[in-house]
């Protein structure tokens, strides 16, 4: 039924001709892309496949399309399909649009030219992106519209519409389902943070796997899927500052940067302009009212309780966020996604930072900062060489295995000097600190509510008080330990509360 696949430009022959005239064959829409348009490509098969799709955006439907395409008669075809399928609809409905949907479009492709669906698919989400990524309004002013069927149990008639961050992970996949369960319209958002060539994305959770997992999974939900590339952002904000924060001697927490500083503002943001009231996360954590406005708390699984990791967020924020895992265990988050039939259910847990997937931390280091392996010594509180070393942004303060020095006690890094390059290390008892210097302090409440203090992510929180300071912002504070804690790191971030509640947070100083 189809001619062979070749990396030719738009030239069909009659076999091809016939094909893509049975299945939507409206050569009109095949050119430039007009000014002002989002387009998307994708291509780079083994037969020199390439499919591309323009379009234009005007009061959140899509008002123009041309597309273009190289390679055999099915990659043609699907192209012209998308094209079919998108032109006057909804930028939802254009959302929705799966492999199956163009293959059903084009009626059926055998296995062999299954990848010409995927193609064409490919290429429209990527053009979606770039329209996410815009300051567009995508609503309508009369809602979805009809172009494309709800899928997967959406209702016809939805009470209110939601975005859900998803990571392509069962927790994400489970607070997209809650909501539907309650009559929302659901909108998933996915962020690609990272590409690197050196870093297994099947083991991050913002990769372009990631992506794709993540957008799989909410057509499998019946749920419109965008993604925002904020890659740019993520590597000036997060990456950068956690080379730097090597490279001067401390251990920065970039997860902190990235949830209160790049990606849960951009998907709120998307989330407005697609019409949803709210933005949902998978994350293990609480919002609380106290009378003065939203603040964090800790999530029902202490196991899982994230309310760490979101400690940055400012809580403007909060009011537009939403965690509907909150009174749920991940067994139980597990179990809900395994009576949907969701293959994720027993997906595992990305243990590494987003970047550092697959590789190690030394490595990544080398690459993209420049810190090399450089000699130096380890020595303890006196100023005495116990050893040496290959660098001192291989060390954490705190840290007790892999120092490579015998002793009669166990020791621990006490201390890293990035001018020296010098490693101190010491007892446990030198170790401790009933005092912490925190800059760059954040207050969301005057700071004599400040009753205890998180200093690590699975620390338990510690009695602590705070020097007089107002709400705000503070270059420094001084946090008073109720009792000693061993391993205050500098760069890591420390949390303020009150109770259960998140009230400030600031970074700990050298």
């Amino acid at each position: 039924m189809e001619a062979g696949c070749g990396p030719r430009r738009f030239t069909l022959g009659s076999v091809e001709r016939e094909l893509f005239e049975a299945y939507l064959g409206d050569e009109s829409r095949f050119g430039p892309a007009p000014e002002g348009a989002f387009t998307g490509a994708a291509g780079g098969a083994a037969c020199g496949d390439l499919s591309r799709i323009s379009l234009t955006v005007a009061d959140g439907r899509i008002d123009s399309v041309s597309v273009d395409s190289e390679g055999c008669g099915a990659t043609k075809a699907a192209t012209a399909a998308v094209a079919e399928l998108i032109d006057g609809a909804a930028v939802l409905d254009a959302a929705l649009i799966d492999i199956d949907t163009v293959d059903a479009a084009i009626g059926g492709l055998t296995p062999a030219k299954r990848h010409a669906a995927q193609l064409a698919t490919d290429a429209l989400h990527r053009a979606l992106q770039r329209v996410a990524s815009s300051s567009l309004n995508l609503k309508t002013d009369s809602g979805r519209s009809a172009t494309t069927p709800s899928r997967g149990g959406q209702s016809s008639h939805p009470q209110r519409r939601v975005a859900v961050a998803m990571s392509g992970g069962v927790d994400s996949a489970v607070a997209a389902l809650l909501a539907r369960e309650e009559d929302a319209e659901v909108v998933g958002i996915t962020v690609k943070l990272w590409a690197d060539p050196e870093t297994d994305g099947t083991k991050a959770c913002c990769s372009p796997e990631a992506v794709l997992g993540a957008r799989a999974l909410a057509h499998q939900l019946g749920i419109p899927h965008f993604t925002l590339d904020l890659e740019e952002d993520f590597r000036r904000r997060v990456v950068d500052r956690f080379v730097g924060g090597y490279a001067d001697g401390r251990t920065p927490n970039p997860c902190i940067l990235c949830n209160g500083e790049v990606r849960l503002a951009a998907m709120v943001d998307l989330a407005e302009r697609v019409g949803a009231e709210r933005l949902l996360t998978g994350h293990y954590a609480r919002i609380v009212e106290d009378g003065d406005g939203p603040l964090l708390a800790g999530a029902a699984d202490q196991a899982k309780d994230q309310s760490y990791m979101l400690a940055a967020l400012p809580p403007e924020l909060l009011g537009r966020l939403g965690f509907p895992l909150t009174e749920l265990t991940k067994p139980e988050v597990r179990e809900i996604a395994a009576r949907h039939g969701l293959a994720v259910a027993r997906k595992a847990e990305s243990q590494d930072l987003c970047f550092l997937a697959g590789q190690g931390k030394r490595g990544f280091l080398r690459r993209h900062g420049g810190l090399h392996e450089r000699d130096g010594a380890i020595v303890d509180s006196a100023g005495r060489t116990l050893g040496r070393h290959r660098g001192h942004h291989d060390f954490t303060v705190g840290q007790r295995r892999g120092i490579g020095v015998a002793a009669p006690e166990a020791l621990y890094v006490l201390a890293t000097d990035a001018t020296t390059n010098t490693v101190t290390v010491g007892t446990r008892s030198e170790l401790e600190k009933r005092s912490v210097v925190v800059r760059d302090a954040v207050l969301h409440r005057d700071g004599a509510a400040v009753d205890a203090v998180k200093l690590r992510y699975r620390s338990r929180a510690l009695p602590a008080t705070v020097a007089a300071a107002g709400i705000g912002r503070h270059p420094s504070l001084e946090v008073e330990l109720g009792e000693a804690f061993a391993g205050v790191a500098p760069g890591q971030t420390a949390v303020l509360m009150a109770g259960d509640r998140i009230v400030g947070h600031g970074t700990i100083a050298a």
